[in-house]
């Protein structure tokens, strides 16, 4: 039914009533008096009628608001929007021109949801779009190219808020819409039907035809393939496995998010399950991306951000063909890349899909003789391939395989997996690296340029071989000059440094060089400056820090006296002592030296005047502003990124805690006590442990005997942020039973939206502090390959990488 006939229906029925209603009130009335009611009542009928119609011609216009001849261009009156301008039909802006299509308006640039022409969809700048009754025709130069040609003439057009673009005739039915032919997204309210497509896009700046695709499969099948590839399952890279479902399954996305697939009657199968905000400011899509994989998109229009929140895989290696041919695809911490074949390089450099093509000239299939006086082979573990394979051999090496490719000519590639050898013709397809299978890919290279008629140039043979010994001598003689010189400045450098530190330790003073290690006090020496250890800092979980003052320049240093009980070997605590004495960054406590007296040991380490972030946070007249709090974040994220990557010998500080950060007299934060993890057990870095840290800020891989690995101090990050974040500490039992454990509370007020709890009486930048919160809430993961790295926490604080929404964060109880 169309728009004008659904309205002419409801006004039918309610003049009906009112109809029935009067008649009802002139029974009652006899006489002339009814006579002259029937009147005035027949006026009153007539008024309401013609306003009724008023009300549907208002509405039509409102709906119909696209009229024949209308036109736009790429540069001025661009585009024709919704009524309440969440989506505009019109031109947007390619790599090469513009295009048409329907874009989503109010995101920092032009989010396309649907595109015409997409085997050719730029046009110049140039370029006239026209609504005829013949259809929608763009019009660049003396080419006229149709968009749409409906079968019926068409009498006006309409862009609603549901993204849809509509054509009427002159009854005002609907004879074409953009809905029923998606291109590379699906939009709330629309579906994807049997038998129909959706294709990604070339690249994000050029949305002509990609290669992948999207198929609703008649058998109620949803499966992705490779483009140009027939609808069979070794094509297949992802599948619903609803193949017995019927032919009238299609794919649906509610407004909420929910993505499912629907048989006309029960809904088949869900992909997501929705129960996402249902907002007008929030858009929901899913999209077929250049990549191969689809993906559920939340638009915000009132922070003009994008965010996925769900995706058919993880792995961006398993859509089939994302590395072209002849080189196959690695996964990497999530960072993927094209690796060509040997003797193979890739077509057009920076595009991966092109695929490669060798780098040797390939000798023809008409030698008489063993093929191997002019071929090699060459193995690449643990891929995949498509496996168009012309002969398969049963052989029982991987030596064996090689010879029967390497004798035959034809054979240009060999699958090698358990005992069969399958022959392969090039070019090799859909490869990609696959640690659990077994399989060896053989592929034939070329040894040597041929010379003339196929045999090999004795002469530059030998000259080569000549060449090669003359390098070496000159090459043996260079080294041994080199070593020689080497001997004798080592020498007198050592000569020299022993000078200097004989030199420093016969002077009292504590003027230390930035490029000496930390100097080796007496124990007598330290005692003295702090005057027999009576001015206290703190205390710790390793030992008690005083305050002291060395040298005659009256330098102020903290001194760290360990317990006893924790230390142990004197080459242990030597070593370590080098070890970190070699770190220097500003976001870290600089160690000026030690002190070793049997088993009495001590550090000196640079004063804090302004005490630790506990000090500082936990203080309601002290506690900085959120400024302040995110510099802090930032300058521990930058200490942690130093120790874990950055340092000759990584290190782990096991305790990230406020009370082991420090503020200098700028208030740039500081990380002490780094390396007591190391300092105190040999290989901490894969140590199976007891329980080391402070209850609260500890990983749960502790608790269950795992290896500590760096992620255990993106987890403490992860509860400090929280603390940084909301100005409380991690565990509180004197609040509510549902706020006392901060992480618990965190995540039960991000799940239901309510994160203007954590800052009631505090102004904050609203987008920085949700990009926080979920930054926290990835960090503090149960799972440690979860968490993110500190680089990328750090990328993340500074805003320069999106924060993905974090999965539910729920095993809490096992780290407090």
């Amino acid at each position: 039914m169309s728009y004008k006939s659904l309205v002419k229906s409801q006004i039918s029925l309610s003049s009906l009533g009112l109809v029935k209603n009067i008649l009802l009130i002139l029974n009652q009335i006899k006489g002339k008096e009814r006579k002259e009611k029937l009147k005035s009542m027949a006026a009153l009928l007539w008024l309401l009628l013609l306003s009724a119609f008023h009300a549907v011609a208002l509405a039509q216009q409102r709906h119909f608001n696209i009229t024949l001849d209308s036109s736009l261009t790429p540069t001025t009156n661009s585009s024709w929007f919704s009524p309440t301008r969440r989506f505009a039909f019109g031109f947007y802006e390619q790599t090469n021109g513009y295009a048409v299509g329907i874009s989503i308006i109010g995101m920092p640039k032009k989010t396309a949801v649907w595109t015409a022409n997409r085997n050719n969809p730029a046009v110049p700048s140039s370029a006239v779009f026209f609504l005829t009754s013949d259809g929608l025709i763009v019009q660049a130069g003396r080419k006229e190219i149709f968009v749409t040609n409906p079968s019926q003439a068409i009498a006006s057009a309409s862009m609603l808020d549901t993204g849809n673009f509509v054509l009427y005739n002159s009854d005002h039915n609907v004879i074409w819409q953009s809905f029923d032919n998606p291109t590379n997204t699906l939009l709330p309210g629309q579906h994807l039907s049997a038998g129909q497509e959706m294709f990604s896009s070339a690249s994000e700046a050029d949305d002509s035809f990609g290669i992948f695709r999207l198929k609703m499969q008649n058998d109620g099948n949803l499966v992705q393939y490779p483009v140009h590839t027939p609808d069979d399952v070794p094509y297949a890279y992802f599948a619903t496995e609803t193949n017995t479902a019927g032919n009238n399954v299609t794919l649906n996305l509610d407004d909420d998010a929910h993505l499912y697939l629907f048989n006309s009657t029960i809904s088949l199968k869900n992909l997501t399950n929705g129960g996402y905000p249902r907002e007008r400011t929030i858009i929901y899509v899913m999209k077929i991306d250049v990549d191969g994989i689809l993906r559920v998109y939340s638009h915000s229009l009132n922070q003009q951000n994008s965010s996925a929140i769900w995706s058919s895989t993880n792995d961006r290696c398993i859509p089939k063909g994302f590395c072209g041919l002849n080189s196959f695809c690695i996964n990497i911490d999530d960072q993927i890349k094209c690796v060509s074949l040997s003797g193979f390089d890739f077509v057009v450099q920076g595009n991966w899909s092109a695929g490669c093509e060798r780098n040797f000239t390939a000798e023809t299939c008409q030698l008489k003789e063993n093929t191997s006086k002019y071929y090699a082979m060459r193995t690449v573990d643990n891929t995949k391939w498509e496996d168009i394979s012309y002969a398969v051999l049963v052989t029982t090496t991987k030596e064996d395989c090689e010879q029967a490719c390497l004798q035959d000519c034809n054979c240009e590639a060999a699958l090698f997996q358990d005992t069969e050898c399958r022959k392969q013709r090039l070019p090799l397809r859909f490869g990609r690296r696959d640690m659990t299978n077994s399989n060896l890919a053989l592929i034939k290279v070329g040894i040597n340029v041929v010379a003339e008629e196929g045999m090999p140039n004795k002469i530059e043979e030998t000259k080569g071989k000549k060449l090669r010994i003359k390098i070496l001598i000159a090459s043996i003689t260079l080294a041994a000059f080199a070593l020689l010189v080497v001997g004798i400045s080592g020498f007198f450098v050592h000569r020299n440094h022993v000078w200097t530190y004989k030199k420093i330790q016969d002077s009292k003073t504590v003027q230390l060089c930035e490029n000496v290690a930390p100097r080796a006090f007496s124990y007598a020496e330290l005692e003295q400056a702090t005057s027999g250890f009576k001015e206290e800092l703190g205390r710790g979980a390793f030992g008690t820090v005083f305050k002291g003052i060395l040298g005659e320049d009256q330098k102020v240093v903290a001194v760290k006296r360990l317990d006893r009980e924790l230390v142990d070997g004197e080459a242990e605590f030597q070593t370590e002592m080098k070890m970190i004495g070699r770190t220097h960054h500003r976001n870290l406590v600089r160690l000026l030296g030690y002190s070793q007296d049997g088993s009495r040991r001590l550090l000196v380490y640079e004063y804090m005047s302004n005490g630790s972030v506990a000090d500082v946070l936990f203080t309601p007249e002290k506690q900085p502003t959120w400024d302040e709090r995110c510099g802090i974040a930032r300058d521990i994220a930058r200490g942690l990124l130093y120790l874990h990557d950055e340092c000759d010998t990584q290190i782990i500080h096991c305790d990230i805690k406020p009370q082991n950060i420090l503020m200098d007299d700028h208030f740039c934060a500081k990380i002490s006590d780094f390396g007591m993890a190391k300092l105190l057990k040999k290989d901490q870095t894969r140590t199976y442990t007891g329980v080391r840290g402070t209850r609260g800020y500890v990983a749960p891989e502790w608790h269950r005997k795992l290896p500590v690995t760096v992620k255990a101090d993106v987890y403490s990050f992860g509860v400090v942020l929280l603390e940084l974040i909301c100005r409380r500490k991690c565990v509180d039992w004197s609040l509510d039973e549902n706020e006392s454990i901060l992480e618990h509370w965190v995540y039960s007020c991000f799940e239901a939206g309510e994160l203007g709890k954590l800052v009631r009486d505090e102004e904050v930048d609203r987008r920085q502090f949700e990009r926080m919160v979920k930054l926290s809430i990835w960090c503090i993961q149960d799972e440690p390959s979860l968490r993110p790295s500190m680089k990328k926490v750090l990328l993340m604080l500074e805003g320069t990488v999106e924060i993905p929404v974090p999965p539910s964060a729920a095993s809490f109880q096992s780290s407090i």
